[in-house]
């Protein structure tokens, strides 16, 4: 990424002014899912290098997690501020909460808080969807996704942005969530039912999108030609994807030093031998067309999300201002 000299796109607020507020419906309403992974497209074929960005930090809390995501562009500096408290789900309360100051370059000066659980239910799917419209078959009859919260249908919304879905099966730990979420797909005109793990027999497209520690699915019974998205896992020893699959696959990810250092999906088999870490290609050979798709056999996208990520979506939400 370039940083030189950069010119305010806007008038930041007078100091002492509070920047203005996004909520989530304000999120959603400026930005979608497949315009958010057409801006991810664009910054990376236009230079962005994720392995420039700034590492994120994960401290450990007594109940959870404390994630701090910085990042910088030459228009815009912004850093995200997040909670994971696993716990939350028995008091009624999200498990990831956050929220995201946006500041011009230029100045320094904050232009703008959004909210971060939105903006990370926006970014997530957006990414796993900029990199699975190269790698996903051209056809998409059956996706199955795994799990039933907020990602899970996000990933749906965003895998119908980018292909023509015949149909979806909604595969999750609880039964009556997972028909919630089948019931909700329905309502949206998309054809949907719950089923279960070896429904990836004859899928297409699947998504794993759950706090699974182990593998979710046989990985043997997955087509040659498929594509498989797994975001639930930021830490070495979980995973959602088998060794199997792993070893099978075409393996993307964000960027490899990150899956080497957080990414349980790679970094397990990587330890039993069973894939080699030059084997990983990261995102941006995908996407720039440096490193070609492999459709002989199943690729795979696993990612625990980026800095650069956020700051790229929560652009593109700020510059809709007054758009609709």
């Amino acid at each position: 990424m370039a940083f030189d000299a950069p010119t305010p796109l806007i008038a930041p607020p007078p100091p002492g002014a509070q920047p203005p507020w996004i909520s989530a419906d304000e999120i959603f309403a400026r930005v979608g899912f497949g315009a958010a992974a057409r801006a991810l497209q664009a910054a990376v074929r236009a230079g962005l290098d994720p392995a420039h960005d700034f590492s994120r930090s994960i401290l450990p809390l007594d109940r959870g997690q404390l994630l701090l995501m910085p990042s910088r562009s030459a228009e815009y500096v912004g850093v995200k501020v997040a909670t994971v408290a696993p716990g939350n789900l028995q008091l009624g309360r999200p498990r990831i909460q956050g929220v995201y100051l946006l500041m011009d370059a230029a100045t320094l000066s904050p232009v703008a808080l959004l909210d971060g659980i939105a903006l990370t239910t926006l970014r997530t799917p957006a990414v796993s969807a900029a990199v699975a419209d190269l790698i996903a078959p051209a056809e998409v009859e059956h996706l199955v996704v795994f799990g039933a919260g907020p990602q899970a249908e996000g990933h749906v919304e965003a895998m119908r942005a980018i292909r023509d879905v015949g149909r979806v099966t909604v595969v999750g730990r609880h039964p009556g969530r997972a028909e919630a979420l089948a019931e909700r797909v329905r309502a949206a005109g998309q054809p949907a039912q719950i089923g279960t793990p070896d429904a990836v027999r004859d899928a297409q497209l699947i998504v794993c999108a759950t706090t699974a520690r182990t593998p979710l699915f046989d990985g043997s019974l997955v087509p040659r030609d498929s594509c498989t998205v797994a975001v639930g896992s930021h830490e070495p020893d979980a995973r959602e994807i088998s060794s199997t699959l792993i070893g099978r696959g075409q393996v993307v990810v964000e960027n490899r030093q990150v899956a080497l250092r957080e990414g349980g999906d790679v970094l397990i088999p990587l330890r039993e031998g069973v894939i080699e870490a030059g084997s990983l290609v990261p995102m941006r050979d995908i996407l720039t067309g440096t490193v070609a798709v492999d459709h002989t056999r199943p690729r795979v996208f696993t990612s625990s999300g980026m800095s650069w990520q956020d700051l790229v979506v929560a652009a593109a939400v700020f510059r809709q201002e007054g758009r609709g």
